[in-house]
């Protein structure tokens, strides 16, 4: 098992800037990539970024290209979101998520956290 506990969510006003972190502990050896996606209200949890330990080889959605930054720290067992320029369709629940892969879809992970609030207001 794997377990990852995200941190770092709040309230910002748009424009603004927050770091998510996602500590992972466990059987971390068994976890290629790491991913962020996120849940708004009614609407389906969709792919935000991801990172592999070894090469730091990243993915982003489209809507976040330029405005999020992820990375990890290996030493910590840690993944990082950066998000700057931060909109209002930005609010969300966070979740961080392990997997044996680096991908974009929701299915190919297999340990996830529990989610942090992120409030982007206008």
């Amino acid at each position: 098992q794997v377990q990852l506990v995200e941190s770092g969510g709040g309230l910002v006003q748009a424009g603004g800037s927050l770091r998510l972190s996602c500590a992972a502990s466990g059987r971390t050896f068994s976890v290629y990539a790491m991913g962020w996606f996120r849940q708004a209200p009614g609407k389906e949890r969709e792919f935000v970024a991801a990172i592999t330990w070894s090469t730091a080889m990243t993915y982003y959605a489209d809507s976040v290209k330029g405005r999020f930054t992820i990375s990890r720290d290996n030493a910590k067992n840690t993944v990082y979101v950066q998000m700057i320029s931060l909109k209002p369709e930005d609010t969300a629940v966070y979740y961080c998520a392990a997997s044996s892969i680096l991908s974009r879809r929701r299915n190919d992970y297999d340990y996830w956290g529990q989610g942090t609030q992120v409030t982007v207001t206008s």
